[in-house]
């Protein structure tokens, strides 16, 4: 039975295959320090219930219908900071593990990771961790051997307008209110923003602005 010293951690599942969700939620049940409050199928739904439920650590997939979890991982850790992100996925490109980590997601697993990996990578998450499957850890410091990367601003030409809305996205804005902020439809909104991602080559709100904003910041040096 948990103790004063470990109690319970309220865990919740993000993942639209039912068959990996359901496997998750006895994974977490499994342990008695652990309790599922909710299994979602989609980041929207996920952020519709959060709040009433509130868990402590999320295991969140990223190839997710409609939004994103790395999207979803963002809009979190914005609004609800206390809670902690474990991204649970197939994906192993240096892309998607920096942008989920930017997003704010605290440990990176493989889904093909072992129940005792994922239970004590909670645990390790809860306790200030950032676990991680061995293979990412070897791609994080692979990534940090590679050359850095020319800002975005020199490998596409944005027009004013669409700098204007990465702009504003960049800052969390939504999309009713650039549209406001410009004085333009929502619909236009929506077709610059889909240019953008094309021409920065990426997926989601969130990488656009995390691009933008590495292009603005440029190249960082050691502290």
């Amino acid at each position: 039975m948990p103790t004063l010293k470990n109690p319970i951690t309220q865990v919740a599942i993000v993942e639209d295959n039912a068959a990996l969700g359901n496997g998750l939620r006895k994974l977490v049940e499994s342990a008695d320090d652990f309790r599922c409050v909710g299994v979602w199928t989609s980041a929207e739904e996920a952020l519709k219930k959060i709040e009433a439920f509130m868990p402590q650590v999320i295991l969140m997939d990223i190839n997710l219908p409609g939004m994103s979890g790395i999207e979803a991982t963002a809009r979190i850790k914005r609004h609800l900071p206390e809670i902690q992100v474990i991204m649970v996925t197939v994906y192993r490109d240096h892309d998607q593990i920096f942008a989920a980590l930017k997003a704010g997601a605290s440990g990176y697993l493989l889904k093909r990771s072992t129940p005792d990996e994922v239970r004590q990578a909670i645990r390790d998450v809860r306790s200030g961790g950032a676990p991680m499957s061995a293979e990412i850890a070897r791609r994080v410091v692979e990534a940090f051997h590679q050359p850095v990367a020319k800002p975005v601003a020199d490998e596409v030409k944005l027009s004013r307008r669409e700098t204007e809305i990465l702009e504003y996205l960049s800052k969390g804005m939504a999309n009713k209110e650039i549209a406001d902020r410009l004085e333009i439809s929502v619909e236009t909104v929506r077709v610059h923003l889909r240019r953008v991602y094309e021409k920065l080559h990426v997926h989601s709100r969130t990488e656009a602005a995390m691009k933008f904003r590495d292009a603005k910041d440029g190249p960082r040096g050691p502290l």
